[in-house]
Order: structure tokens, then C-alpha cells, then sequence
């Protein structure tokens, strides 16, 4: 379990986050929210590691999170950034950079590790960039296979800090059930979103930062009823009968996955 205790961070003398007391549950989403510059992704940040707090505590299993060896920590924790940079590798390499914290010396690919890369590439019906270059991808093909990387990493807690950017909306569906089916086999999901439907209808825990910094969590429901939206937004929020749903999703097999693999593309250039 991973938990905030009394947390403050910042950045140059400056506090962004104030006195944070949170935790987070394995088999849940929670969903970060609020408005730009509210704090979202220095939240998500500290819960990485990424961020050392000036007070207070980041707790994994009950141990604090700056204890444990980076590559302990790859093992429990993965992180998508919101922006990244792109190498010039192939999406190939790029994911067994992913299965690296769980191999020894001289960080050899078992099998295992293999099949780990080829259900990934197929959750985020990716598999068919194998082969390709990264700079070659578009902004939504390269955003899946960097959710594929997460996924390869294969950690009980994910955070993802907007990892529906430049997805159409198949493909933001698409992940959110996969997130669902995560949930289901006991991870921790905190994530990044602006889409409110999203994190509304996904997420069993919002946390919501106005823009003093005040910090709201709850359910959905609690987070609706209770006015937090507009608090944070300063708009009104309204239940919906509206709204995108996934029409039957192909599922991707290992077999199939595996089969792709033979191809040097999915796509002509």
C-alpha cells in the first residue's frame, strides 16, 4: 500500500502541495483532478519518488518509498509521464527497457519476460510497431506504446499521468477497461485525468485539488453531490444520459500477438 503522510512538496522554496495526508489500496483507481497548475502531476510525482518531500512522508508497504534501491522500487512502482522524450530506438527495445528491474546481470530476456512484452503490445493493440522506430510513431501510436511499456513493467501500482493524451476515443475507451481489468487482479491505479466523464464513471476514489490547494477526495458520488466540481472548476456538473461506450471490443489473444510479430509494420508509410 502506498500512503502520504503529512506531505508537502515543492519546487525552488515554493510549496505546491500543503500537508497531504493520503493512502491508496491495492484494487482501486483513483483519479487525480483539478484545474492547470492546481498540483496534479506534483502529486503524482512525489508518489513516484521523483519528487523528495520537504515534509512529511512517502510510505510503500510501510517503509518509506526513498529506502528502497531504484530498482526495488521499478519493481512496485511504474510511471507514465505526461511528456517524454522520444529515443531513437525501436518499440522492440524500448519495452525490454521495461523488464529490466526484475532481470540480474547481464539483464538477459527470459522467455517470460517476452511474453510479458507481447501481452502488453496486444492490451494496447500495439503489437504491430514491434519493429518500427519510435520517431516514426504518431502522437497517439507512440502514446499506446508507452502505456504498453507501463504494462510490461508489470508493477501492482501504476500511476499515469494523462494517459489518454492524444488517444481518439476508441482508444481512451479502450484503456479505461483494461484499467478496470487491473483493478480487478489487485492493482493500484492513481492517475492524471481532465476528462471528468472519465473519472467520474472509472474511478472508485477522486482527489481533488482547488486552486488554493485545498485537497477534496471521495467517490464520485460524494464528489458530485457534495459540489466539489464546482468548488475546483467553478462550473456546473450535471449527470448525463450521454456518453461513449466501447461496441464490441476485439480481444487479442497471445497467439495473435505472437503472430503479428512477424511483420516489420501494421501499417504502409
Amino acid at each position: 500500500m502506498l500512503e502520504l503522510n503529512n506531505l508537502s512538496v515543492g519546487y525552488d522554496g515554493r510549496y505546491v502541495i500543503r500537508n497531504v495526508d493520503l493512502s491508496f489500496e491495492p484494487g482501486n483507481i483513483y483519479t487525480i483532478i483539478g484545474k492547470n497548475g492546481s498540483g496534479k502531476s506534483t502529486l503524482l510525482k512525489s508518489c513516484s519518488g521523483l519528487l523528495t518531500p520537504k515534509v512529511g512522508s512517502v510510505l510503500l508497504d510501510g517503509k518509506e518509498l526513498s529506502k528502497y534501491p531504484a530498482n526495488q522500487r521499478a519493481q512496485k512502482i511504474s510511471y507514465l509521464s505526461q511528456s517524454t522524450n522520444t529515443p531513437n530506438i525501436t518499440v522492440e527495445r524500448l519495452l525490454a527497457h521495461a523488464r529490466f528491474p526484475h532481470l540480474s546481470y547481464p539483464k538477459k530476456l527470459r522467455q517470460e519476460d517476452i511474453n510479458i512484452i507481447y501481452r502488453a503490445l496486444g492490451d494496447m493493440k500495439a503489437a504491430c510497431f514491434i519493429h518500427d522506430s519510435l520517431r516514426e510513431l504518431s502522437g497517439g501510436e507512440r502514446q499506446r506504446v508507452y502505456l504498453a511499456m507501463q504494462l510490461a513493467q508489470d508493477t501492482p501500482i501504476l500511476l499515469l499521468d494523462e494517459p489518454t493524451t492524444y488517444l481518439d476515443i476508441e482508444y481512451q475507451l479502450s484503456l479505461m477497461e483494461l484499467l478496470q481489468k487491473l483493478k480487478a487482479q489487485g492493482k493500484t491505479i492513481i492517475m492524471v485525468l481532465h476528462d471528468l466523464e472519465q473519472a467520474l464513471k472509472y474511478s472508485d476514489q477522486i482527489i481533488a485539488i482547488d486552486a488554493g490547494k485545498e485537497i477534496y477526495t471521495g467517490t464520485p458520488d460524494e464528489i458530485l453531490a457534495g459540489g466539489i466540481l464546482r468548488k475546483v472548476f467553478h462550473v456546473d456538473v450535471q449527470r448525463s444520459d450521454y456518453r461513449f461506450e466501447l461496441k464490441n471490443p476485439a480481444a487479442v489473444s497471445s497467439e495473435a500477438v505472437i503472430t503479428v510479430f512477424g511483420n516489420s509494420s501494421c501499417r504502409s508509410r
